[in-house]
């Protein structure tokens, strides 16, 4: 299971889940955690490492130990070795709360995950309460920058910013019209309804069809109906590839022959494999970097595929960087107090990142997004158009 938060369930009531089944009040969190100002500076990833999403959190766990483990070999952090703490979320957000509970309670002083947003959402409390920074590497629902907590970060795009490129791609793709489909969770929901809005306040393409399916499901043939009778130049599907993977089949298998675009959640070699034989190929996406489109990061690949036995996949640069801007703000801090290490993030200018030099916005988010549209070719996603 990926993103299975319904709408209608919060992160107090989530948390409040976590509280009850627990049996313990002091487990959310809580400022009286103790953190250790000698020994390793530990460093915790809420991550799917279980269920669907589990090959996108080995690529972020593997990006994320490959930037501890150079950063130890260089003497480390204020002198102290960074302690890399991989905990699995399975992007269910009751599992995520129970990760995040887990990683503080093991004393973690940052955190560097965050994938699926509806997991993500109620880990955001814990961290906040026990004064624990966070860097966020994939997730990126537009709802995390809502929370306005002041421990948060995003060095991913938002879902608004994935919104604006798909939109500009559109237009410039001459699309006449789309049809919108999301799977109902906070991620999907947050990019098909500003995509949808932007349109509209555009004018240049019409909202042929927006809907919404259950993720997890096996049969989409009721949405498929519906796409096919709104006959759009364009799908735009914002959930992730399990689901993706089975419209996309299902369309095909229907006759249809327009164009479709996947967002960034559906990027990974499964919704190829899913989608069945060649129904993928053409399928563009929106999505931030991956390794094979980062000019110059070939070394980096050699040497992570040396490293971990294969080739890097989505999210991992980001992830690695996480590790980096982490130990960068611990640097800059002089210290692993919270309070400090957020000044320092909200202090850093310019260190460079795969996406570029970073600086947030007084949100915590990048000013640019930085999307780009990927086809499928010969079997994997390639770049497209840079959008630029």
């Amino acid at each position: 299971m990926k993103l299975r938060i319904p709408k209608v369930v919060t992160i107090a009531a989530v948390a409040a889940t976590i509280l009850a089944t627990t049996g313990c009040g002091g487990i959310l969190g809580g400022n009286d955690t103790k953190t250790s100002d000698s020994g390793p500076i530990k460093i915790a990833a809420v991550i799917p490492l279980s269920g669907s999403s589990a090959p996108t959190g080995v690529y972020m766990k593997n990006g994320m130990q490959m930037a501890v483990d150079e950063i130890n070999a260089k003497g480390g952090v204020l002198g102290r070795q960074l302690q890399f703490d991989a905990e699995d979320e399975a992007c269910d957000p009751t599992q995520a709360a129970a990760a995040a509970n887990k990683a503080v309670s093991n004393g973690a002083v940052i955190s560097v995950g965050g994938y699926c947003s509806g997991a993500t959402l109620p880990t955001l409390p814990i961290f906040s309460k026990a004064n624990i920074p966070m860097i966020i590497p994939a997730a990126n629902s537009q709802e995390l920058v809502n929370q306005k907590l002041p421990n948060v970060f995003l060095i991913n795009g938002t879902g608004t910013q994935q919104a604006a490129a798909a939109v500009k791609f559109m237009i410039k793709d001459g699309v006449k019209s789309v049809a919108l489909v999301d799977d109902n969770t906070s991620y999907s929901k947050d990019i098909a309804a500003q995509t949808k809005k932007d349109l509209e306040a555009d004018g240049g393409v019409k909202v042929a069809l927006a809907t919404s399916v259950t993720a997890g499901e096996s049969d989409y043939s009721s949405v498929v109906h519906d796409i096919m009778g709104a006959n759009p130049d364009m799908l735009y599907w914002t959930g992730y590839y399990q689901e993706g993977g089975l419209i996309i089949n299902q369309l095909k298998a229907a006759g249809y022959k327009g164009k479709i675009m996947v967002a960034d959640g559906s990027v990974d070699a499964s919704l190829i494999e899913i989608s069945g034989g060649t129904n993928a190929d053409g399928v563009f996406a929106t999505m931030t970097q991956t390794p094979d489109t980062i000019k110059g990061a070939e070394t980096w690949i050699a040497d992570y595929t040396k490293k971990f036995g294969s080739a890097p996949g989505p999210y991992s640069t980001q992830s690695y960087d996480a590790v980096r801007v982490a130990a960068e703000a611990i640097t800059k801090a002089g210290s692993t107090d919270g309070t400090k290490v957020i000044a320092a993030l909200e202090g850093i200018d310019g260190f460079q990142l795969f996406s570029g030099p970073l600086k947030f916005t007084p949100e915590h988010t990048l000013t640019n997004g930085g999307f780009q549209i990927l086809v499928v070719k010969g079997g994997k996603f390639v770049l497209q158009d840079t959008l630029s």
